[in-house]
């Protein structure tokens, strides 16, 4: 994955990404929003907001700020906060490996389905500590390897096509905790079949 191969992907994905993409993983979305129990003015950074279709599920109490390497898909994302007269919510076009806010700005940090997408995924989660106040939380939801071997051969047949669909089909947990250096509180499964996974960060 390099960064010009996602705003190409994403670009050709924006139009018609809530209609792929959205009904299938939404129940992640909401769960993750629940989790994080956001509170009345703590500030809540989401890397990767795409085209934000998770932002009216926050309390409108919470201050969201949105991030995306895609101007594109933040043009969809700027629809839905209009559409929904969204105040709480701002968006910027920002690099998850290299962003421009200080240190332990947010009091929560959530990257949804966006780990196996960026090109160096221990720089992002990083970046997302250190913008996180110390003692804060992170949320990480993405795709993991399967355990399963049918399923773990085909996501390994995919991987050379990575640039092409978007995301590293093959994204083993284990080695992503290792090398992000996660303080683990919980991991959750989300979405059908278990595919998917939250990973509940504490910022120590």
């Amino acid at each position: 994955m390099d960064k010009d191969s996602i705003i190409t992907t994403y670009r050709r994905y924006a139009r018609h990404y809530d209609t792929i993409f959205g009904r299938v993983f939404d129940p992640g979305r909401r769960i993750v929003v629940e989790l994080m129990d956001n509170k009345p003015g703590e500030r809540v950074l989401e890397v990767g907001v795409g085209t934000g279709i998770s932002l009216p599920y926050y309390p409108p109490q919470t201050l969201v700020t949105g991030i995306d390497l895609s101007p594109h898909m933040l043009e969809r994302a700027s629809q839905r906060v209009i559409e929904h007269e969204l105040d709480n919510v701002s968006l910027d076009v920002m690099d998850a490996e290299r962003m421009t806010f200080p240190d332990g700005y947010f009091n929560k940090v959530v990257a949804m389905y966006v780990a196996s997408v960026v090109p160096h995924p221990p720089v992002m989660v990083a970046e997302m500590k250190r913008v996180c106040k110390p003692g804060g939380d992170i949320f990480i939801m993405n795709h993991f390897s399967n355990s399963s071997r049918l399923v773990n051969t085909a996501e390994k047949l995919l991987s050379p096509l990575a640039k092409i669909i978007g995301f590293r089909p093959a994204f083993p947990m284990k080695q992503f905790i290792a090398e992000s250096n996660l303080d683990v509180v919980e991991i959750v499964p989300v979405n059908a079949f278990g595919y998917w996974s939250l990973i509940h960060v504490k910022n120590t």
